[in-house]
Parts: structure tokens; sequence; C-alpha cells
């Protein structure tokens, strides 16, 4: 039998061998998720169920959901209904005058001398102050043809005031006015027999006669009569 010398390496030396985990240590671990596990189940079934709440007491509470946004909804709308009104109440209504007071009606709109005549013309004295029968932009203040000096004024509904023959205008082109702001003096220049102030009003670009317009509006050119100012001043 052979024998090992003692400087021959022991192969084995240095080795070390992993230790097994306990079985204790395993079990504990499987042992702790079980009952971790019940925990949460314990705590799932204490919870309860939409299916376990009877019909009534579901019925009842999307009633109560039900009405509770129905009154918000009410409560919205009728603050919206006041603040419409309120808002209605403090609006300026509209206000259409006459654009010189003590004037005499003459040369109504229609054929005159064999040509229509697009307006009426208002006599007065040379240099009378006349007015802006309403709201608007003036687009035209200066020399206009056989309308002499004039003075244009579109309204916000589109429609459009002309005032001829002035001796003088008041007003510049791109200035908002209000009606009775003064716009000019009545004068006699561009194609005119006389000092008066020749009134014209177009509606989508065409001339139309002055008078019932305006008497729609309240006011009677021809008994110089201003029935929206005059309800306006007295409330």
């Amino acid at each position: 039998m052979r024998q090992r010398l003692s400087s021959e390496p022991d192969r084995y030396r240095g080795r070390r061998r992993v230790p097994t985990p306990p079985r204790s240590r395993y079990a504990a671990v499987v042992t702790t998720a079980f009952v971790g596990a019940g925990i949460v189940a314990l705590g799932a079934s204490a919870l309860p169920d939409a299916k376990d709440v009877s019909p009534t007491v579901l019925d009842e509470l999307k009633q109560a959901s039900v009405t509770s946004q129905d009154a918000a909804a009410r409560a919205n709308n009728a603050d919206r209904a006041s603040r419409d009104s309120r808002s209605k109440d403090n609006a300026e209504p509209e206000v259409w005058l006459l654009p010189l007071q003590g004037y005499d009606f003459n040369s109504p709109y229609g054929v005159r001398w064999g040509k229509m005549h697009t307006g009426v013309d208002l006599v007065a004295g040379e240099g009378t102050p006349y007015v802006a029968i309403h709201d608007g932009l003036v687009t035209k203040a200066g020399w206009f043809g056989g309308y002499g000096n004039a003075v244009i004024v579109q309204h916000a509904d589109g429609s459009e005031a002309i005032y001829g023959h002035s001796s003088a205008v008041s007003v510049k082109e791109g200035q908002q006015i209000k009606a009775g702001d003064q716009l000019g003096l009545v004068g006699q220049t561009g194609h005119a027999y006389g000092t008066h102030l020749h009134l014209e009003i177009h509606v989508k670009g065409q001339p139309i006669d002055p008078v019932p317009f305006l008497q729609e509006r309240g006011v009677d050119i021809k008994l110089q009569v201003e029935a929206i100012y005059s309800e306006v001043a007295a409330s």
C-alpha cells in the first residue's frame, strides 16, 4: 500500500462545504406567507360587496345623487337667468333722434323734377347745428360730390345715414359717435337750392324712404317727434 508523502498537497484542503439552510427557516417563511394571505382574505371578506347591498339602498343612493345634481343644475340655471336679467335691465336702450329741431320738412323721398330724390330735405337757417340720429361710426366727413360737405355714419345694424350740404363738418372719419352728437352745420354746399339739411338712409347699400324707417324706431321726422327718446327721458 502506497504511503502518502507529507509533501503531497491535500486536495481537500481549503475547500468549504456550503451549508444547507435549516428546515426550520424554510418552514418559517412558508408559515408567514400563509398567515399573510389569510389576513388579506379576512380583510377582504370584511368589506361589503355591492351585490350584497339591497336594491332599496342602492336606489336610495342613486336617487339622492340624482336629486343633488338636479338641485345644483337648477341653482346654476337660476343664477344664470338672474345675471342675464340684470344684464338686460342694465343695458342702455337704443336711442334714435331727430337730426334738427325747429325745421321745415320739405322735398320728401321720391321723384322730384323728373329725377329721383333719395332723401328728405329739412330747411333750417345757415349754420344751424345738426346731430347724429343714432350711434355709429363716421365713414365720411368732407366733400362728397353733389352732396357738398357731408357726413356719413354707419350704424351697428348696417344701415347708413348721409347728412348733406353742410356749411361745415364737426367730426372726423373713423370717429365713434353717439346719438345726439353734433356732426356739422346746415349749409348750401354741393347741388343745393337754399340752406337745408339733406338726410338719406341707406339699407344694404340702397337708399330707402327715411320717414317709415325712422317711424319704426320711434322718430316721426315729419311731426318732429322722438317717441323713444321721450320714453327714456320719462323713465
